[in-house]
């Protein structure tokens, strides 16, 4: 074994995605050390790894979101590499720093990509910069000036919406029909933006009715390259949490699209990005916009895996390690289509959390199936974290066939002693709307505003 295959690789994340990294680790020659809480002390998924050590208490600001603790981690490891999955620490620069500061790599790009393109407002300057469409509204934050920012809104027409720039996850976001409620819409959003991202900067966009999310996954390199890996619809999604993703997106023209993962490779180019990333578009009446950029792995990556046959994982932390994209654009091809839907430990009907201890699991299987999941029969699911319990993912030849693939497979589902939104997800899969393709980001909300009517 040389040097470069015995590199130690920290986790610095837990469940599903850290079994993920593991798996990719153990391909790759490479030995992986698990990070973990008190919480997750136990869980099965830690013996897969090479090693695991103990970061802290179950509060994530005490362990997962521990700069310091996970550095100790790595040097107590002999870690030389840094991989933050999703969530967490993926996307703060500060991380990314202090992991350059302690001559360590992390799994991902440098503090000063992560910085501008965390930023809203830079991050559509520099789309802007390299052809690629964005919302229309102003190229910079607002100013505190109610007027200017009514006659921006004028301007640009009703309705908009206000966003935090250092904002995510539907949070900082408030929508706006009028110019009589642009006073008090900018101060609540400033407030949520400086409470929840501790960054009061807010930008101004033109509100679109009907749009679809659709998403262009990038990986590039440290030598020039950088690709599109092909594109994602995730528009199943309440209150801008994403619920069932697909790939690639039905309906669209892929000559449209072409052109669009064109501009995004060759974004990343010239912002010196590295790693696996994924540039988020809002998609209306043939028009593409973008929305912002994330740069890490997404949750919902297995679908494009599914797709292109990669394996996006291994090949960000080859990327990481210095080597150079094993393939070209023209070699990219996608077969079939792929299907995900997330299985969260909640009620199927309030959406209240449902931690507790899986009694029985019972994992989907078949042609075309793939389940990730960190847990299994006796597993814990703690009430300190994200309530995702499984991935599950059907690949067909064709959107008909994963669509007929991914209900089998949610009907073999089994897990029993905490309550999930399968049964949710099989409603879902069988929606006349669903089925066709082609449902906006407000479909899912209006659907389940029907249930609660007795209209589905």
């Amino acid at each position: 074994m040389t040097a470069l295959e015995a590199e130690t690789v920290l986790i610095a994340n837990r469940g599903e995605i850290a079994l993920r990294i593991i798996r990719a680790c153990r391909r790759l020659g490479l030995r992986s050390v698990c990070a973990f809480s008190e919480a997750d002390r136990g869980a099965r998924y830690l013996s897969l790894a090479d090693d695991a050590i103990c970061i802290g208490p179950a509060a994530a600001s005490k362990s997962y979101l521990n700069i310091p603790a996970l550095l100790a981690a790595a040097e107590a490891t002999g870690a030389t590499l840094v991989h933050p999955g999703y969530g967490f620490l993926s996307e703060n620069p500060e991380f990314s720093e202090a992991v350059a500061d302690a001559g360590l790599t992390l799994i991902g790009p440098s503090a000063d990509v992560m910085r501008r393109m965390g930023d809203k407002v830079a991050a559509k300057n520099a789309m802007l910069k390299s052809g690629v469409p964005c919302v229309p509204g102003p190229d910079s934050v607002l100013p505190n000036d109610v007027e200017q920012i009514q006659n921006a809104a004028d301007e640009i027409g009703y309705p908009v919406i206000l966003k935090a720039a250092g904002g995510g996850g539907g949070r900082g976001m408030r929508i706006v029909r009028s110019s009589e409620d642009i006073a008090d819409a900018f101060m609540m959003t400033t407030q949520e933006a400086q409470r929840f991202f501790g960054n009061p900067n807010i930008y101004l966009e033109k509100f679109l009715e009907k749009p679809r999310h659709v998403e262009i996954q990038v990986i590039a390199d440290s030598h020039g390259n950088a690709l599109w890996l092909g594109d994602r619809d995730c528009s199943m999604q309440r209150r801008h949490q994403k619920l069932i993703e697909e790939a690639p997106a039905p309906g669209i023209d892929r000559s449209l699209i072409a052109q669009i993962g064109e501009r995004c490779a060759a974004s990343c180019r010239e912002i010196g990005y590295v790693g696996a990333g994924t540039f988020e578009f809002l998609f209306e009446d043939g028009q593409f916009y973008f929305i912002e950029m994330n740069t890490r792995i997404q949750v919902e990556h297995p679908v494009t895996e599914m797709v292109t046959g990669l394996d996006i994982v291994a090949l960000q932390i080859d990327v990481a390690r210095g080597a150079r994209l094993p393939f070209e654009q023209q070699d990219v091809q996608l077969h079939g289509h792929a299907i995900e839907c997330r299985i969260n430990a909640e009620d199927p009907t309030t959406f209240a959390p449902s931690p507790g201890h899986i009694a029985f699991m019972h994992a989907s299987g078949g042609p075309g199936i793939r389940v990730d999941s960190h847990l299994s029969t006796g597993s814990e699911i703690s009430a300190n974290y994200d309530s995702m319990i499984a991935k599950v993912i059907a690949h067909g030849a064709n959107r008909e066939e994963a669509l007929d693939r991914a209900r089998s497979a949610l009907a073999e589902l089994r897990i029993e002693g905490v309550k999930t939104n399968a049964p949710l997800h099989c409603q879902l899969l069988n929606d006349a709307g669903f089925s066709a393709g082609g449902v906006s980001i407000h479909h899912l909300e209006r659907w389940l505003e029907a249930r609660e009517l007795g209209n589905v």
